[in-house]
């Protein structure tokens, strides 16, 4: 099969994600990695999960926080699918790496629009994965599969890395503001007030399935960054001397972030410098709302939580 042209890198297949992998979209232009974008809808206005291509969006976006709007999102369709990959597969094989079926339906959707698309091109491949992955550390996955697809690892070869790590793809997250979380009923008025009153900070992560769960609570922010800290030396590949991606997010809280980062590169010299910062884009902010701090790292098999 000929390679895939993108942007005079020639590649051995085509490499997509969704736009909740919550890193810059010129960031995985630059990669040479297709993106499907997600909305959200607003007054009857349906806006795109943006990625930073316009400077003003997301401030847009959580103005209409504050104003207490509550953004409505929904799943990428079969047909948003097909358009999507059959573009792609006029120009190569694909991979795409789904969003994690823990937090939305649209894998099933790309599954189906693949079933049917494979069936149409039976000269071509197109294999589509469920990441169990969110946020950041769904970029974190992509971006270390772009990193192997440009070694010339095979499409096969990328596949199989990809489903041996993707749950070693660790999310630790804590939230200073329950607002949102109280909006969207993921917890009651009663416990968010609590909270606030108290300055708890629920400690998270993403479980073996990809869905978050919230396993600890903490009062203030410097313990919830001690004991999120606390977690990636316990699970973080190599230990303290880890030195492989690691990606921190953050929505409408940089103080917070860099107090994260601090912490991380002082208990792991190695990460000094290379610790990627990035916002949590619309998608995931319509859930979990200003004040969430998240890094992403690969460390051991992630635990089943119930």
């Amino acid at each position: 099969m000929a390679d895939y042209m993108e942007d005079g890198m020639e590649q051995k297949f085509i490499l997509s994600c969704c736009s909740t992998v919550d890193l810059p979209y010129a960031y995985m232009k630059q990669r040479g990695v297709p993106v499907l974008f997600y909305t959200y809808v607003v007054d009857g206005v349906e806006y795109d999960d943006d990625m930073g291509r316009d400077p003003a969006a997301l401030p847009r976006f959580y103005q209409f926080i504050r104003e207490g709007k509550l953004p409505q999102t929904s799943q990428i369709n079969v047909a948003a699918y097909t358009d999507f990959f059959e573009e792609l597969l006029q120009k190569g094989d694909v991979l795409h790496i789904a969003f994690t079926s823990g937090q939305s339906g649209s894998v099933h959707n790309a599954f189906q629009a693949a079933e049917e698309l494979c069936k149409k091109y039976p000269n071509r491949r197109l294999e589509v994965i469920d990441s169990l992955c969110s946020s950041s550390g769904y970029g974190l996955l992509v971006d270390s599969a772009a990193d192997l697809r440009d070694a010339g690892k095979s499409l096969e070869e990328v596949v199989q890395w990809v489903l041996d790590n993707r749950n070693k793809v660790h999310h630790q997250f804590f939230s200073s503001d329950m607002t949102q979380f109280r909006r969207t009923g993921r917890v009651s008025g009663a416990a968010a007030m609590v909270a606030t009153v108290l300055n708890i900070c629920p400690i998270m992560r993403l479980d073996s399935k990809g869905a978050i769960k919230a396993y600890d609570k903490v009062r203030g922010k410097k313990k919830a960054v001690e004991t999120t800290v606390a977690a990636m030396v316990q699970h973080a590949q190599d230990g303290l001397a880890y030195h492989e991606k690691c990606f921190i997010c953050h929505s409408q809280c940089p103080d917070d972030a860099q107090m994260l980062i601090t912490a991380i590169e002082k208990r792991f010299p190695q990460l000094k410098g290379m610790i990627r910062l990035c916002d949590i884009g619309t998608i995931i902010g319509s859930h979990a709302g200003p004040g969430t701090v998240a890094v992403f790292f690969m460390g051991d098999e992630r635990p089943e939580m119930d």
